[in-house]
């Protein structure tokens, strides 16, 4: 389908009687008009280009490396959310939910061992220390928590680290109160010791309770009903998702030497993945495939509800608003036309191919017709198409003939005629056609002016 310009389609209905100058002074065959103004119907069009979207789209990741241990699902075949789509085998994500729980048995006991020992301690100072660390390592995890793209694995792992968050805070508190009865002689160095580690516990249980969900993850659900596509390779660009098992890293990593274990917890989580499954390649995956922490998997499309993203360029986006009505073309179906709404707008602008700036304008997308009256086809996600949106439709106002106004740097004029002369006249415009625009003010209706040949005018001229 041929891309038109940004502005287009005016319709100009108008009593305009147009006058040729044809052996009048000054005019003589040079193809200059004249008539009066009059009122019509001008109609201002801003054409988009535009592409289908489905209702949902999501990729889905894996939340460890491995391999395709069952695949439950083929490709194009419609899921329901919930719906088991595979399993992988993770011997690493198994090994560190082992790791995991072997720390937390250590901090355990490290707590509970606290007698002995007549070394001054600098409590306060190692609270803080600890809180500050702390802090630091649920900061880092809920970082990469947010990059997770499956929303059931990011909420589960979002709120089991607020819940740790929270955990920490109360045994901080509890610490604080420990060590200020300790100060005052009423508690020993074994409850102060118990308290620190108690507190900084709360990490290894978080660490031990994402470990457990990653390994749960391992058997992979559909968070929406759509139709699989098993090439990961949609979206390109590499993995989209995030390697949960840093998590653990990062919870464990800074328990500092209260809770020692941790450590060595961190370095086992952080190890490297195995396996490989590029998104920028269009694979698909089998049983058996290896797959990388984080690496898409495949994608769930939810095509029960189209609607259609059009590229509006800056120079037309503010006469664009919610409820704005369009017309579509589909290059798959170019003699079809289907109808549109605007429903939202971007508020934040994007650069695009050309050098400029456009803003996404997210419409409905109704039924189409063809040009025998049937119904059109059911559009595909992704199809590209052009929408023709309706910014203005006005059907009485004072109008005249695209070809009468000259630009003349910041100002548009149109030639008035008086007393058989032409003489240069501002005006401002209000909607603009393609072949008609309105003059919201500098005329009044039966003002007569140049109305073709425009260009060939000079100030004073006698046509």
């Amino acid at each position: 389908m041929t891309k038109r310009g940004t502005v287009s389609a005016g319709t100009f209905v108008s009593s305009l009687l147009v006058v040729g100058l044809s052996g009048c002074g000054g005019g003589g065959g040079s193809g200059i008009a004249k008539a009066p103004v009059g009122y019509g119907a001008v109609t201002e069009i801003v054409e988009a280009p535009a592409t289908v979207t489905p209702k949902a789209q999501i990729t889905v990741d894996a939340s460890a490396a491995g391999s395709v241990a069952q695949l439950m699902v083929a490709d194009g075949q419609h899921v329901d959310a919930g719906q088991p789509l595979l399993r992988i085998d993770s011997p690493e994500a198994k090994a560190q939910l082992d790791a995991a729980k072997a720390a937390d048995a250590q901090a355990a006991s490290q707590s509970k061992n606290t007698s002995g020992g007549t070394t001054v301690v600098d409590f306060t100072r190692s609270q803080s220390l600890a809180d500050s660390n702390a802090k630091k390592a649920f900061d880092a995890a809920q970082a990469t928590a947010d990059q997770i793209a499956d929303p059931e694995v990011k909420a589960s792992i979002l709120s089991r680290i607020a819940s740790a968050r929270s955990d920490y805070s109360t045994a901080s508190s509890d610490v604080r109160n420990t060590i200020n009865n300790f100060n005052k002689g009423i508690a020993s160095v074994g409850d102060v010791l118990g308290s620190l580690g108690d507190a900084q516990r709360t990490q290894t249980q978080a660490a031990v309770a994402i470990a457990q969900k990653t390994v749960d993850a391992l058997t992979v659900k559909a968070s929406i009903s759509g139709t699989v596509s098993l090439r990961s390779g949609v979206g390109g660009g590499g993995p989209s998702g995030v390697d949960v098992s840093s998590l653990l890293s990062q919870l464990g990593g800074n328990l500092g030497s209260l809770a020692g274990s941790a450590g060595s917890l961190g370095a086992a989580a952080a190890g490297g993945s195995s396996g490989s499954s590029g998104a920028g390649n269009d694979t698909v995956i089998a049983q058996g495939s290896p797959v990388a922490s984080g690496a898409p998997l495949l994608v769930l499309t939810d095509s029960s509800n189209l609607t259609l993203t059009a590229q509006v360029d800056e120079t037309s986006i503010l006469k664009v608003a919610p409820g704005v009505t369009a017309s579509v073309q589909l290059d798959a179906v170019p003699d079809a036309t289907y109808s549109a709404t605007v429903l939202s707008i971007d508020s934040q602008g994007q650069s695009s191919s050309r050098g400029g700036v456009t803003y996404r304008v997210r419409t409905s997308l109704g039924n189409g017709t063809l040009g025998d009256g049937s119904p059109a086809p059911v559009p595909r996600a992704g199809m590209s198409a052009v929408a023709d949106l309706k910014v203005a439709d006005k059907q009485h106002v004072l109008s005249v003939p695209a070809a009468a106004v000259v630009h003349d740097g910041d100002q548009d004029i149109v030639w008035l005629v008086t007393s058989g002369f032409a003489h240069r006249h501002v005006v401002r415009l209000g909607a603009q056609g393609d072949t008609v625009v309105e003059v919201a003010a500098g005329l009044n209706s039966g003002d007569v002016i140049v109305t073709a040949g425009a260009d060939k005018v000079h100030d004073g001229q006698k046509l």
